[in-house]
């Protein structure tokens, strides 16, 4: 995934464990990629930078000391490989029967235009593999009702439960003659026959391979080939299996035999450092199939779903910021994430919903989707969640210009200093299917972030030593807060003259959230807008109204302002909206509906927010600028809970509370014996300790026993 006109990444290999004595041959695969996008079958978009092409070069350092570098130039050759169709979006075919038959001159091309940069995420690479949960062989009837004009399902097809939603392809070892063919579709869901069902995550898709009859003999003298494809994936749980039969099964027709047959999970290596676990079973689960959707998401970009998107939609990168970084080393994808951004910015200093912005989103109801400052204004949160999560303002300094020139151009796009643009709280929660913002004015949301993007972008002005663009800054800031309260602030008074109520628009959770959270309410009505949004979650039976943008401001909000107990219950519970409904339903991955059945994508994370507080709020590490203080808030009916992040030193913090008879809390903590952590001395008091590494001031480093009272 990049934009090529401006960036084109490599990968540098070892492969000195490759080379053997004498010849050794150069051979390289090549598929299409974003890069060559043409279509064929199911396609978000078409696209292309040209004809595949490839920069190669081989540094060889003898013994000696001499060194020589093999570049691919004019000398080499190519040939047509047996993949015959490759597709991001579409599937890949291979006829393993084809050989090279004849090499021809490599033919010299133009490259794409972009500068050559090494790579700066953590490769993508199958990482896990799953076996089959169950099968069911469809019926005659079944398969007559579930084949459509344009997909006759042929008799003896059947359908794998690989028993986990992932992103990913099927891997088989299969036998039979040359030519036989098998193939393979990929889904999420079913249809009510138990076909797979390709409805919401783009259709068609899947995987034919033909045998070649060449593979290696088993001790029974069977010939094996394994097979994957190598340029595609999809979003899938389940495969169906058309033109073969698996091993055991009776076969008069003698078709090929499936031998085996796995779902191989693709996804970025960047490694796992965080942890979490409770005496609430239904969050242990939603914290599993959050991390599944995060993983099946996390491919070059962070994609929205993976299979009729994937796309670099921006918004959830650093709505679901903390849940990522306390989880997951995520230094060098946020590195180049903001890379796709400047990349993608425009030369008005406009920002798209999704980089690399390899699609142009026009017309009346497509234009929210092409410019969304809750999206576009990743390019400002996450150098800010980089250096708070990790202590370093490298990407604040490095990107402060092109966060300036976005904010100016916001300003430019402003009536009145009031922003009316975007998707606002997308998939809000409301009354049928959700999708565009039900409860809260798409302009509050816009221009709620508009200044919180224009008070970011003049901290990171001075911290870059702009004065003169702070100072400007500054200045539009409170522009923009005094044209938000004149638009957006409600103040109900009774016939008396008497405060009754204060809110925010329409007086929805997320219109109140948002302002409290980014501290845009006068201290005066504070109290009284966070009453008005309490009483609002009570009026809809203690639960949420908010979506995709407005959850993470709620949750901040209760459980930054004594109402830990009131989010645990509006979490706490498998009805909708909620976690809990999707585990009742058998998800194994995020879903992007708080509801199901009511259909799109089945992996999604952007309405993981919960994970935003595993770590740092339930079980209590929380780090800010590198340091660490220790402050777990239990909760509801929570009796234990235990967790572990890693700082960007790669030292590990762990910490495990359990409630006592007493009712009291004791902390554990851990954080080795060279990192140092804060613990409210006024809460807490010390029981044991592994070192003597502890001061009056509530510092402490090592392993140490705390207890303390039990309070929000």
């Amino acid at each position: 995934w990049s934009d090529y006109d401006k960036t084109v990444f490599y990968n540098t290999y070892d492969v000195t464990s490759f080379l053997k004595n004498g010849k050794n041959q150069l051979l390289v695969l090549l598929g299409n990629g974003f890069y060559n996008e043409q279509g064929g079958r199911y396609c978000k978009m078409k696209i292309s930078y040209g004809p595949v092409t490839l920069r190669f070069v081989l540094n060889v350092v003898y013994e000696n000391g001499k060194t020589v570098s093999v570049v691919s130039d004019g000398s080499w050759q190519y040939a047509p490989s047996a993949i015959t169709f490759n597709s991001i979006y579409g599937g890949e075919d291979e006829d393993a029967r084809i050989a090279v038959a004849k090499w021809k001159p490599a033919v010299v091309q133009k490259g794409p235009k972009g500068a050559l940069r090494e790579q700066i995420a953590q490769p993508v690479r199958m990482m896990e593999t799953f076996a089959v949960k169950s099968r069911h062989n469809l019926t005659a009837q079944e398969i007559e009702k579930a084949s459509t004009a344009k997909h006759q399902i042929p008799a003896g097809t059947f359908v794998l439960d690989m028993g986990q939603n992932l992103a990913g392809f099927p891997m088989i070892t299969v036998s039979g003659k040359a030519g036989q063919q098998v193939r393979l579709y990929l889904s999420e869901t079913l249809t009510p026959e138990g076909a797979c069902n390709q409805k919401q995550t783009g259709s068609p898709y899947y995987l034919t391979y033909k045998l070649g009859g060449k593979g290696k003999k088993d001790q029974n003298g069977k010939k094996l080939e394994t097979w994957h494809p190598h340029f595609t994936y999809y979003g899938y749980r389940y495969i169906q299996v058309e033109g073969a039969v698996m091993v055991g099964d009776e076969n008069p027709e003698g078709k090929p035999v499936i031998e085996n047959i796995t779902s191989c999970f693709v996804y970025n290596s960047a490694k796992k450092i965080g942890s979490f676990e409770c005496s609430n079973s239904m969050f242990n689960q939603v914290y599993q199939i959050i991390d599944r959707a995060i993983r099946s998401n996390w491919q070059g970009v962070w994609t929205d779903c993976p299979h009729r998107e994937k796309l670099g939609w921006l918004e959830q990168d650093w709505l679901n910021g903390e849940g990522l970084v306390y989880n997951y080393d995520c230094r060098s994808m946020i590195e180049q994430t903001m890379l796709h951004i400047a990349d993608a910015q425009h030369e008005n200093g406009a920002v798209p919903t999704t980089a690399p912005e390899y699609i142009y989103f026009k017309g009346k109801w497509l234009d929210p989707f092409a410019e969304s400052p809750e999206w576009g204004g990743a390019l400002v949160a996450l150098p800010f969640l980089y250096l708070e999560h990790y202590g370093d303002d490298l990407l604040v300094k490095k990107y402060a210009p092109q966060m300036i020139k976005y904010v100016d151009y916001l300003h430019s796009k402003d009536s009145c200093f009031v922003l009316r643009q975007g998707l606002g709280d997308w998939y809000d929660y409301g009354k049928g299917r959700s999708g565009f913002s039900q409860n809260t004015p798409m302009p509050l949301v816009a221009t709620s972030h508009y200044y919180q993007w224009v008070k970011l972008a003049q901290r990171a002005a001075a911290i870059s030593g702009k004065a003169d663009d702070a100072n400007r800054l500054a200045i539009l800031g409170v522009d923009i807060l005094q044209a938000f309260q004149k638009e957006f602030f409600h103040l109900d008074k009774s016939e008396d003259g008497k405060i009754e109520r204060a809110y925010y628009g329409t007086g929805s959770q997320c219109s109140d959230a948002i302002v409290i959270s980014m501290g845009i309410v006068p201290s005066q009505y504070r109290e009284l807008v966070l009453q008005h949004l309490v009483a609002d979650i009570h009026a809809h039976g203690d639960r949420l109204t908010s979506g995709d943008v407005g959850n993470r401001y709620l949750f901040k909000v209760l459980l930054e302002n004594g109402y830990a107990d009131l989010w645990y219950k509006m979490l706490a519970h498998d009805d909708v909206p909620g976690y809990g409904f999707q585990i009742k339903k058998g998800m194994t991955t995020l879903t992007e509906q708080w509801n199901p059945e009511m259909g799109a994508s089945m992996n999604h994370f952007m309405m993981a927010h919960i994970n935003n507080h595993f770590i740092p709020n339930i079980v209590g590490i929380k780090i800010h600028d590198g340091n660490v203080t220790i402050a777990p808030q239990p909760m509801g009916d929570l009796t234990w809970a235990k967790g572990s992040t890693r700082l960007a030193n790669g030292k590990q913090v762990e910490v495990a509370w359990k409630k006592l008879v007493d009712d009291k809390l004791e902390v554990t903590v851990d954080t080795g014996s060279d990192v140092a952590y804060q613990i409210d001395t006024t809460e807490y008091q010390l029981k044991e300790r592994s070192n003597e590494k502890a001061n009056l001031y509530g510092t402490y480093s090592g392993k140490h026993v705390f207890v303390g009272k039990c309070t929000e």
